[in-house]
């Protein structure tokens, strides 16, 4: 018989809404035309996809036809920096906070960039933000939340300084896009992608002001007119229905579950404190599905494997670094020492997350560290 597994990492990936992507697959076989193609059965296909791209554009206020699908949270950053690597020279201003897909796109796209200090509350500093652009003005790149620990970026006051100084603002918003109220109004560009939601993986997407891009028809990959000549190479149809799909479904229903979610993280930072942990970020406005904790012991190894071995599933930190036992860089940068990024551990929830698992959770995570404790 299989173990029960109790999954706390919605971070890294949400689960699929199962029903949704069945769907969508039925449809695929049915009608699987190639969207490039030239008969009216391939129209029909792009005509779809085109469906969902409006979706986007009455829930982000956003033009849907500025919109650009392609595989991964990864390259929508890629997409998004490449678009506009030579309206604004060499120079970019980044947060400490970011995933590290983009710093990467910022090095590919041929940036120098300057980061901002984070506070130990998991903001960026915006007084040294205002000193960065002051010494050189450029665009501005800030997650909307950061990874690991869910707080919540000023991005109305980032806005108001990049205003001032007349500089873009640009964000990743791969952990709230479709799980909380974003003000699209005042970014001039952002990312997201469909597995956080739950649409399964193979989808993301990239939104740029058009009048900010380089060209018409920017683009990394070529050799093919697909996404309005933004991504050669044949849709992922699925998968991009999936997003548009998901996000009309959650749209109803998220306010009420995040009241939910929560709950549920009260309930579990309280008993993370009551075992002596630190919750990162613990003052600060963070999303209601994540609590990022400092353990009071290095044996962090072995809480992780009395943790897996119950099955339960949580997270050392973001999901692309888990394996590598490195510490948070974000950590790092909110003036946590290496040994204190070491010990840090991320649970969150989501859609699927129950009472009954939170409190099974909560009864395993006092035992383990109790255990390791004596």
């Amino acid at each position: 018989m299989s173990k029960k597994i109790r999954y706390f990492d919605y971070n890294a990936t949400h689960p699929p809404f199962a029903e949704i992507l069945l769907s969508l697959q039925k449809d695929y076989f049915e009608d699987f035309y190639n969207p490039s193609g030239a008969t009216r059965f391939s129209l029909a296909r792009q005509g779809k996809i085109e469906s969902a791209r409006k979706v986007l554009e009455e829930y982000t206020g956003k033009p849907a036809k500025e919109f650009v699908f392609s595989s991964t949270g990864t390259e929508a950053n890629h997409l998004l920096a490449y678009g506009i690597r030579r309206r604004f020279g060499e120079s970019a201003i980044v947060s400490s906070l970011e995933h590290p897909s983009l710093y990467s796109a910022l090095e590919f796209s041929g940036f120098s960039y300057r980061k901002i200090r984070s506070l130990r509350a998991g903001t960026i500093d915006t007084d040294h933000l205002r000193i960065l652009l002051n010494e050189m003005p450029a665009p501005v790149f800030v997650l909307h939340v950061a990874n690991e620990s869910g707080v919540v970026q000023p991005l109305e006051e980032i806005a108001s300084l990049c205003r001032e100084f007349e500089v873009p603002l640009f964000s990743d918003l791969m952990q709230s896009f479709g799980k909380l109220e974003i003000p699209y109004a005042i970014l001039d560009g952002f990312t997201f992608s469909g597995h956080k939601i739950g649409a399964g993986m193979g989808s993301s997407g990239t939104w740029i002001r058009a009048d900010l891009t380089n060209d018409k028809e920017f683009s990394i990959f070529r050799g093919g007119n697909q996404e309005n000549n933004h991504r050669a190479g044949t849709e992922n149809s699925p998968s991009i229905l999936a997003i548009a799909e998901v996000l009309r479904f959650r749209q109803t229903q998220q306010s009420e579950k995040n009241e939910t979610l929560r709950t549920y993280q009260n309930r579990i930072e309280s008993v993370l404190e009551n075992s002596g942990c630190e919750i990162v970020g613990r003052h600060a406005t963070r999303v209601p599905n994540t609590s990022f904790c400092i353990l009071p012991t290095d044996d962090v190894d072995f809480f992780m494997m009395g943790m897996e071995e119950a099955g339960f599933v949580v997270s050392t930190g973001s999901s692309c670094k888990s394996r590598s036992r490195e510490p948070a860089a974000s950590l790092l940068s909110m003036g946590y020492s290496q040994e204190e990024a070491l010990r840090a551990i991320r649970i969150s929830t989501g859609w699927f997350t129950t009472e009954e698992e939170v409190e099974e959770l909560c009864e395993k995570i006092s035992e383990v560290i109790r255990a390791l404790s004596d």
